[in-house]
């Protein structure tokens, strides 16, 4: 029988793990192509044949998206697989469209198709949108387990930006393996606040390999989501966090809606700061979704280092990058520590941004006044680095989950912003752990 090709849509996270667990060893389909989007730098690769397994002995070659039509002509390709996250339903339908009128078909994978199931009790933490809150979340599942006493490994949505070879499985225990991994902003952080809590996390490209080297060593595992993708393993109880600050984004982004609706508990997160009547939009939208799951309200409030870098001040906020870009969230924690503290002005950017930097605002034109930490490589970083030098302020709100300035020389006054989850009310992520027997 003659092998289906297969071309899959994805950027550098998502359409590995749907090869690896579906495509790599089915003799039914040849996977002729991957496309890459959203991250910069990730096209002009191959996924490398030490990885792709005994089917694809020259690995498989990694194209810009831009060039999909004519890659499914040129490759007669047969079927196109959907394969990353946080994206509209009308983004999703237009490129469905786009593939259709090429010639062939298209195709959105099942959760069940692609979750590994794990020996160990697996508690998975993912969202609507990217930016809702996850991390916060995950650090307090964390703790809760280990307050319980369990031994807990978190494993990482991926973000192999690099050598995918040398990434397959990466373990983080130390500030020292961020620097032995070479990586990005964008990975430390997601990986330094689990190593500042003493935690241990995993992440790469082969996520059942990933898996059995994290089993090794735990009790628990927790999914640690990214952007709004599912769950990679089978998960006994699954946290969906949602974001009133984006309402009806649950019920119209892919696959955020899927989470929605696998969720055995929603996170209304950021009350504090939301308006009532979005989180009652949002609560609504939950209802009809996913009638039976539990709803926590959640709280995010915020802390800062040194409030005095902020009272009077002349201020650059620098927030988290993909929850500005593709995220398109209109402003983070770092602005709101900017309001609370009382900021004289928050200065814009955008007349000091350099290179890369500058290329982001032209494809992200309504971030606005913020500067996104985007730091996909060194020399992204560096950009990074000397927009924020540049800048004509009095300090710097730094809105990230790291510190910066441990990574970046920042000429001027800094404070971070902190922020954790906050349950409201009796229902918690203690007592739905209880309650689910995982502890």
């Amino acid at each position: 029988m003659k092998r289906k090709n297969i071309l899959i849509m994805g950027a550098a996270g998502r359409d590995f793990h749907n090869f690896n667990t579906f495509y790599r060893n089915n003799e039914e389909y040849n996977v002729v192509a991957f496309t890459a989007t959203q991250i910069p730098n990730i096209d002009g690769r191959k996924y490398p044949a030490e990885l792709a397994g005994n089917l694809y002995p020259d690995g498989i070659k990694i194209y810009d998206e831009s060039e999909l039509t004519n890659l499914i002509k040129d490759l007669d390709v047969h079927e196109v697989v959907f394969s990353y996250s946080d994206v509209s339903f009308n983004y999703v339908m237009t490129k469905a469209s786009i593939v259709n009128a090429a010639g062939c078909s298209f195709r959105l994978l099942g959760a069940a198709e692609t979750m590994v199931k794990s020996t160990k009790p697996v508690v998975a933490v993912v969202a609507v949108r990217t930016g809702a809150g996850k991390s916060q979340t995950s650090r307090k599942v964390v703790e809760v387990l280990r307050a319980a006493g369990k031994k807990v490994v978190s494993v990482r949505h991926p973000m192999p930006y690099g050598d995918l070879v040398k990434q397959k499985v990466q373990r983080f225990a130390t500030l020292d393996d961020l620097k032995k991994h070479e990586c990005t902003i964008e990975e430390i952080e997601e990986y330094e606040p689990h190593i500042a809590m003493g935690s241990v996390i995993y992440a790469g490209v082969d996520y059942e390999a990933i898996l059995r080297e994290a089993e090794k060593e735990a009790d628990v595992i927790v999914w640690d989501g990214g952007n709004n993708d599912y769950p990679f393993y089978k998960s006994d109880v699954i946290f969906t966090v949602a974001d009133p600050h984006r309402p009806g984004h649950e019920i119209s982004y892919h696959p955020g809606n899927v989470n929605l609706r696998l969720a055995d508990v929603i996170i209304i997160n950021k009350i504090e700061s939301a308006d009532p009547k979005s989180i009652l939009e949002v609560r609504n939208n939950s209802r009809a979704a996913n009638p039976t799951a539990q709803i926590i309200e959640g709280a995010s409030p915020i802390s800062v280092e040194h409030p005095e870098l902020i009272k009077g001040k002349r201020v650059l906020v620098v927030e988290d990058g993909p929850t500005l870009t593709h995220g398109e969230m209109e402003y983070g924690a770092g602005v709101i520590a900017a309001q609370s503290y009382g900021a004289a002005e928050i200065v814009d950017p955008r007349p000091f941004t350099v290179r890369s930097i500058t290329d982001t605002y032209k494809k992200y034109p309504k971030i606005g006044v913020l500067l996104p930490a985007m730091g996909y490589g060194d020399e992204q970083m560096k950009d990074l680095e000397t927009t924020i030098n540049n800048t004509d302020c009095d300090s710097v709100i730094i809105g990230t989950p790291i510190d910066l300035g441990r990574i970046l020389k920042i000429n001027k006054p800094s404070t971070r912003v902190k922020y954790d989850l906050q349950e409201i009310g009796a229902i918690t992520v203690e007592s739905i752990l209880r309650e689910k027997g995982i502890i």
